[in-house]
């Protein structure tokens, strides 16, 4: 297989991710559509989470089970350290933005309460941070499923990449639709340029693995980015909740939150079935 057809097929699996962003231009929908939105959008992460957990920790497994010490320890201290790298930065971040704020609007020439509601430094909303970091969250988990279709295709396994391409690509739709989930409540659609950008830092980390993948890989390296997504997930499904908790509707949650694992299993169980 050659280079070109290589980098073709990561392009492709990483693309699907904007077939749902046109999505976070609905507005005129009422507030059950917003939560069984951001619901459906918290459990196709749910899955994420649980996916690249298990991806993460699988070496780490493996080497306790083989005696391996000293690699036991190595994996180990990349996968807890690039969890709560993942995850505390987000939550340090958050916290220093929100200190920001409030130091605005104290301090002399306070800013009103609608310039508030953008960030001090970019002019985001809170719904187009969020789905900026889902965005960021959805990118470092999907390099690491860019790695696994250029080891394939480097190996001239190519019922193996076709397939991968194929079922990474039906996950990554679903994916685009979880990214935009926030932006359904703000006042102001978002532009079709800040969607392609969302699709960018989403979509294109699956081509990059890819080109990674074709030429090296690293199960170290592996670990490391499996962890910073999951981290990042998880702040982003704490945030995902507090939106939830605030539409006040638990059946629609509930029911968002199972069409969207239920999504995530699904897209998982074709590469499951064709043995991958």
């Amino acid at each position: 297989m050659s280079t070109g057809h290589i980098l073709l097929l990561g392009l492709l699996a990483g693309a699907t991710i904007f077939i749902g962003l046109p999505m976070g231009r609905l507005h005129d929908v009422g507030q059950s559509f917003k939560a069984f939105l951001s619901a459906t959008a918290t459990g196709i992460l749910l899955f994420l989470l649980w996916d690249v957990l298990t991806e993460a920790v699988g070496p780490v497994e493996d080497a306790l089970n083989a005696r391996d010490w000293g690699q036991f320890s190595g994996y180990a201290a990349l996968a807890f350290g690039g969890f709560a790298v993942g995850l505390l930065s987000l939550v340090y971040y958050d916290s220093w933005m929100k200190a920001r704020r409030r130091k605005s609007f104290l301090g002399p020439g306070a800013a009103s309460a609608t310039e508030l509601e953008r960030s001090h430094f970019t002019g985001l909303t809170p719904a187009r941070w969020l789905a900026l970091f889902i965005a960021t969250g959805i990118g470092l988990h999907n390099f690491s499923e860019g790695l696994a279709i250029g080891q394939a295709a480097a190996l001239d396994n190519l019922s193996l990449a076709y397939v991968l391409v194929i079922g990474f690509g039906l996950h990554n739709a679903t994916e685009g639709f979880g990214i935009v989930a926030p932006l359904s409540g703000d006042a102001e659609r978002p532009s079709w340029r800040f969607l392609a950008l969302l699709g960018v830092i989403g979509g294109f980390p699956t081509f990059f693995g890819t080109v990674v993948g074709q030429a090296w890989t690293s199960t170290a390296v592996s670990i490391l980015f499996l962890s910073l997504a999951a981290g990042s997930i998880l702040y982003v499904v704490m945030e995902l909740l507090n939106v939830c908790r605030l539409f006040s509707s638990k059946t629609i949650t509930a029911w968002g939150l199972l069409l969207g694992l239920t999504l995530g299993f699904a897209t998982d169980f074709v590469l499951v079935a064709a043995g991958v």
